[in-house]
């Protein structure tokens, strides 16, 4: 495993670095602790090193990259490693072609750090006058922040609040690569619980998308809207609202409110046999919920609730190819009362405001994920 520690100074990476590196059996490099080494050293290099630090100004990219990868290229690391303080430009991440598997950002507000350094056991550093920090952290923030930008792009970021304790910034790291401390042994991380996402929201608030999302991630999904839409194309019927309408109070004539919930158990209970999260796409009414709850009491279930304003969402569903005039105040209202959504979308475990990019979506998607899955 290859991973990369980011912070502010302060923020605990050599802390943390070599506490994971006794967890995970790989080596910690810390590229501070190279670059202090060679500045003691009376060469060329060293003096040049130690009067660039002295004065908190960053080590030019070419420099930085070559020192690194002579490291990196050491037997000892060949396994993995975990290493801190690089890269520190998009340059540097863009040329570092190390497969790194995991970017990790120690997220602390600069007080918190300052504070931290100041109170420092160990004897202060020439790098970490005042002045020389300040330099630093303002450099961190023109050249490093747009580095955690692109590592996120690659979908290998994960921000970690530096500000618990060293116990839960630990445990929430290993969380993040999908592993778990038991016994001082770490383990791969397994899911206890089973679960069930049912994404709730309004014509246009990006349930298909979120539905989407969660397939990607290897998620069965089991839609209650197609159970009408299928009824609808079985007998030749154009999709409109008073079509939809009149189908769905059909099929609660028969069973009731939770009439998707009860037509979808035999699938939900079968899908939950060979995985442990199930997600619902399109709960509606409150008793589906309800019912869902009573037939499965040993499943969690969280209910992920879309919004986006109207004009977006109206403008969404004006695009689609099919279905594209299901849209207006008077679904809106039949939704909300007629099929008794707003309880639902009320009691949200999770709400997502989608008026944005589909990037911006499944960021807060992937929060989402991982809060149910590592619970």
């Amino acid at each position: 495993m290859k991973l990369v520690l980011i912070g502010i100074q302060g923020s605990g990476k050599s802390t943390q670095g070599n506490l994971l590196s006794k967890q995970l059996h790989i080596p910690y490099l810390s590229t501070g602790h190279i670059f202090r080494e060679i500045a003691k050293e009376k060469t060329e290099l060293g003096k040049y090193l130690k009067l660039t630090m002295s004065a908190g100004m960053l080590i030019p990219d070419q420099k930085t990259i070559e020192i690194v990868n002579n490291y990196i290229s050491r037997p000892e690391y060949k396994r993995g490693y975990i290493i801190d303080g690089f890269p520190r430009t998009v340059r540097q991440a863009e040329e570092f072609k190390n497969n790194v598997d995991k970017v990790i950002y120690l997220d602390i507000p600069e007080k918190e750090a300052l504070w931290r350094i100041a109170y420092r056991n160990d004897q202060t550093r020439t790098d970490e006058t005042l002045p020389a920090l300040r330099k630093r952290i303002e450099l961190f923030n023109r050249h490093t922040v747009p580095v955690l930008d692109y590592y996120e792009k690659e979908g290998k970021l994960a921000v970690i609040d530096g500000t618990q304790s060293i116990k839960d910034v630990n445990k929430a790291i290993l969380k993040s690569l999908g592993k778990q401390l038991i016994k001082n042994q770490i383990k791969e991380w397994e899911q206890k619980n089973k679960a069930m996402i049912a994404i709730a929201g309004l014509p246009g608030a990006g349930k298909t998308e979120a539905a989407n999302f969660f397939k990607k991630k290897g998620l069965p999904i089991i839609s209650f809207g197609k159970i009408i839409n299928d009824c609808i194309d079985q007998q030749n019927l154009t999709h409109t609202e008073e079509v939809h309408k009149k189908i769905r109070m059909g099929l609660r004539e028969q069973h009731g409110e939770e009439a998707l919930a009860i037509l979808s158990e035999k699938e939900i209970k079968e899908t939950l046999e060979k995985n442990t999260i199930v997600v619902i796409d399109g709960l509606r009414s409150w008793k589906e919920y309800l019912y869902l709850k009573n037939k499965f009491p040993e499943v969690d279930i969280y209910i992920l609730t879309l919004f986006a304003d109207k004009d977006i969402r109206y403008k969404r569903i004006s695009k689609r190819r099919s279905r594209f005039k299901l849209y207006g105040e008077q679904r809106d209202i039949n939704e909300l009362i007629g099929t008794n959504m707003g309880p639902t979308i009320a009691f949200a475990d999770f709400l997502i405001k989608n008026n944005f990019s589909k990037e911006d979506l499944e960021d807060k998607l992937e929060h989402v994920y991982r809060s149910v899955y590592f619970k």
